[in-house]
């Protein structure tokens, strides 16, 4: 379940970078916002999941819209600079705030029951809630990429200037890229915080920010399938070297440059190549 969250977040980063060409550093805000916003809606209003979810898809919309309205008018490194400097707000509010539960964040979410009817507790039952949530993710993502305006972003990513002079309303297709990127981080945000029970200051940090970038570059750029192959990556080191402490960050460090200097267009990319087919 935690491989399957983290696989469509970095879906949802990879639309923005992977497609649209924009670099975010701040995308931990929508994922650890709509964590949180999940978090109070079932622990301290009660709701159910799928509106506790729904919630926080919202959040992280609205949360997009604002954020993307400001950030879009800059470029290149300084609209990375300010979507970050946008997370590190959302950050400290986390950490000074009541709601959130400041430095030990919201503890034993409950799950509650779907249309209550289906008892979740169960984490093999929840699992299959997670997993349904995911494959709509997906096919969401690739109905967006496949569309037109899917291939209008594809074009501004390649040439925003020829766009532009074709006559498209380049501004408003990367504000409404950042509205669906956020939403989707959203999505994944919200279950997570279900699916642990918890939700802490370490989902809106900005090694957060830093890990889904790792997760879509290692997986591969401007593909579907590259960052859920990228999570997986990221996600199994960190399940299967945890007893090794701190230096799971060092041993990650090192797999990003090894990937970066030898796999330059991400696994997916590399192994598309060797099967001479697009993946």
């Amino acid at each position: 379940m935690k491989f399957l969250c983290f696989a469509l977040f970095a879906m949802a980063f990879n639309l923005m970078l992977g497609f649209g060409g924009l670099l975010s550093f701040g995308h931990a805000a929508f994922f650890g916002g709509a964590a949180y916003a999940t978090g109070h809606a079932a622990k301290v209003w009660g709701w159910p999941p799928e509106l506790a979810i729904g919630f926080a898809v919202l959040v992280a919309a609205v949360m997009g819209a604002v954020f993307g309205f400001l950030a879009i008018k800059s470029r290149g490194i300084y609209f990375a600079m300010i979507t970050l400097a946008f997370a590190q707000m959302v950050y400290f509010y986390a950490l000074q705030s009541p709601i959130t539960g400041g430095e030990d964040g919201l503890q034993s979410i409950p799950r509650n029951s779907l249309f209550g009817l289906v008892d979740l507790s169960s984490d093999r039952v929840f699992y299959w809630l997670v997993a349904a949530i995911f494959m709509a993710g997906i096919f969401f993502v690739y109905r967006v990429i496949h569309s037109p305006f899917g291939e209008v972003l594809k074009g501004i990513r390649e040439n925003e200037q020829r766009m532009i002079s074709l006559g498209y309303q380049v501004q408003r297709y990367k504000l409404v890229t950042f509205i669906i990127s956020a939403a989707l981080s959203g999505l994944a945000g919200g279950t997570k915080a279900l699916v642990f029970h918890l939700a802490s200051l370490v989902d809106v940090h900005w090694t957060m920010s830093g890990e889904v970038v790792l997760m879509t570059l290692i997986g591969g750029l401007g593909s579907i399938f590259g960052p859920i192959v990228g999570a997986g990556v990221v996600v199994a080191m960190q399940n299967y070297l945890a007893d090794l402490g701190s230096l799971v960050l060092i041993i990650q460090g090192m797999v990003f440059i090894v990937c970066v200097l030898v796999f330059r267009e991400g696994i997916v990319g590399v192994l598309a190549k060797w099967l001479k087919t697009r993946l």
